[in-house]
């Protein structure tokens, strides 16, 4: 049995399970070992031993490598002074370390980027270090460094980079107070008065249980200064002053409420994973491993923050820590956990985060504040996952807006909120909008959109937005019909009508299933920000699947058609069964029209 399904089976206990010990070392400024990996031509990691008064052609050489690095950090690049190319740390003198930086200040300059000095290594002499000798003529006791440097540039059509971050937990783990704690920048009174701003329903504040999906902004200056509510009053301001942007996504943690989480963590798209674990509540309470079997089985970086520490004692937090680092390293994950203790860990650990098989672990207070000053860094530094080519290439492709929740707004009519999987939608923009329980699709036109409750001209792709849009078609009501799982296409598109299906085939893998999945089985389907219920038509070659098994599957949706593309991840659930896939081919439905619009 594959070890990541016992994540989703509520008959495992992951205590038996076997451990795997796995060490990692950091290859960081602050690694004794006296050298860093050699210099990689790709990324956006870049070596100098040094840049001292450079010729003007070798200025302009130095400026093209750091927009390189830049484009292949999707805006941000990590420059290493004081190293060799092959990793080695020679380290310069004060003098020379002022000189570089002065340069390398210069280099921003002219691509409108920022600097931020993160860390400086003090290099010392010794019997294993004397290359470094030889590229210097400082005496043994003269004091030698190697300095770490962000460089920020934020792409020329964003007003920030941004990045959304999905927060999982069980519930009463605080995961509301700490959104809360992080974009109030104030600690909460002990009895969550920081969570009250992110609910959304009055039951919500009533038992202290998120329900439904909430979204929250927080915002980073140039200097990794937290931009939060605190500071300013409204989400416009936090937009203005911010060079980076985080949005959180806030997810239930009650079981019953599962269908909601699944729904978020999908169709939102999260470009990492925040795993909130109480310190007195333990790892395996609730729905806290499944959500952690959710987030690695959809492959996305998983932060753990252990949160409500001021309530405990040591040797209980103790215990927690051990109990989370055993199953994170165990069969079951297969993770590396490391504890981000101090402002280096934070540095090393976040530019690893999407490369290694880590998972970083916090330690906080919402209360006392403990810890939260190593997250907002932590949460700064983290590298934004699309490169510019990608997100490029999806501004360039046909419209296609994902709607995962519609409003009824007095004296604006129709507002649907969602996520723009690619191309460019501005103000005034003509759509298609469906498809309908028919299949169908009809006109419509943006007649304004906001993005973070601030209003905008244009929305790109991979940035979600709200927009109110206005109907053309008189033989339909929008508003009563227009519903989650649609979405919004070019007016003139006509091969969306290929991806309109009421039955399509899947290969799937069977997380958990009590006995045999079968024919005639009925499932929720999810398929980004598609929720519904399906049933198993047929299975290929095979009469039943089990857990552990794959299989090619037949579905057909119970209520109306779906806009569904090949190869698109699947998710499905229905109690404690669960299963994950993709799509490998839609039945395109037969339409009384020929162009699918009405």
């Amino acid at each position: 049995m594959d070890p990541l399904l016992s994540l989703f089976d509520p008959q495992v206990d992951s205590d038996s399970e076997d451990i795997i010990i796995t060490e990692t070392r950091s290859a960081t400024l602050l690694s004794q070992n006296g050298s860093l990996p050699p210099e990689c031509e790709e990324g956006n990691i870049e070596y100098k031993l040094k840049l001292i008064n450079p010729s003007k052609t070798r200025f302009e050489h130095l400026v093209t490598q750091m927009k390189w690095r830049l484009r292949e950090g999707h805006g941000e690049a990590i420059y290493e002074i004081g190293v060799e190319d092959k990793g080695l740390l020679i380290g310069l003198s004060q003098e020379e370390v002022n000189a570089s930086l002065e340069t390398l200040y210069l280099m921003a300059d002219k691509l409108g980027a920022t600097i931020t000095i993160l860390r400086e290594r003090i290099i010392t002499n010794d019997e294993d270090n004397c290359k470094a000798r030889k590229y210097t003529d400082h005496r043994p006791h003269k004091c030698r460094k190697a300095v770490e440097v962000l460089v920020r540039k934020v792409p020329d059509d964003q007003q920030t980079i941004e990045l959304r971050i999905a927060v999982l937990g069980n519930v009463e783990t605080g995961k509301s107070t700490l959104l809360g704690v992080l974009t109030q920048g104030e600690t909460d009174n002990g009895r969550g008065s920081a969570r009250l701003n992110l609910f959304r329903h009055r039951h919500e504040i009533q038992t202290g249980r998120t329900s439904s999906i909430s979204k929250e902004i927080l915002g980073f200056d140039n200097k990794g200064v937290p931009i939060t509510y605190n500071v300013c009053r409204t989400p416009e301001e936090i937009c203005e002053m911010s060079s980076k942007l985080l949005t959180f996504i806030d997810l239930g943690g009650h079981q019953k409420y599962l269908k909601t989480t699944v729904f978020g963590l999908i169709a939102m798209h999260g470009h990492y994973a925040v795993l909130v674990i109480s310190s007195i509540g333990g790892v395996f309470a609730g729905t806290a491993r499944e959500h952690l079997g959710l987030a690695l089985a959809l492959e996305v970086p998983v932060i753990v923050v252990v949160n409500k520490i001021d309530i405990t004692d040591n040797r209980s937090l103790t215990q927690t820590l051990i109990q989370l680092e055993t199953l994170l390293k165990s069969p079951v994950c297969k993770k590396i956990p490391v504890r981000v203790e101090t402002e280096d860990d934070v540095f090393t650990y976040a530019s690893r985060l999407t490369t290694d098989h880590i998972i970083p672990i916090f330690t906080v207070s919402c209360v006392s504040g403990y810890g939260l000053n190593l997250l907002y860094k932590f949460l700064y530094v983290l590298p934004p996952s699309v490169s510019v080519n990608d997100r490029q290439r999806l501004i360039d492709s046909k419209v296609e807006f994902q709607i995962d929740e519609t409003f009824q707004v007095p004296e604006v009519g129709l507002v649907v909120s969602g996520l723009l999987i690619s191309g460019l939608i501005r103000e005034g923009d003509y759509l298609k909008i469906g498809p309908f329980d028919c299949g169908l699709f009809s006109p419509v036109q943006v007649s304004s959109l906001q993005r973070h409750k601030v209003a905008s001209r244009s929305v790109r792709a991979a940035e979600s937005a709200t927009l109110a849009l206005m109907s053309y078609n008189n033989d339909i009501d929008l508003e009563k019909s227009v519903r989650k799982g649609m979405v919004l296409i070019e007016i003139n598109d006509n091969s969306y009508g290929h991806k309109i299906c009421q039955y399509f085939q899947a290969r799937i893998h069977v997380l958990f299933h009590v006995s045999m999945l079968c024919p005639g089985f009925q499932t929720t389907i999810y398929i980004g920000n598609v929720r519904q219920t399906a049933v198993v038509v047929a299975i290929m070659g095979k009469k039943y699947v089990s857990t552990n098994e794959s299989a090619s599957v037949m579905f057909r949706f119970i209520k109306q058609p779906e806009y569904i593309k090949n190869g698109s991840r699947l998710l499905f659930r229905e109690g404690p069964s669960k299963g994950i896939g993709h799509i490998v081919q839609v039945f395109p439905i037969i339409t009384k029209t020929n162009d699918n619009s009405l």
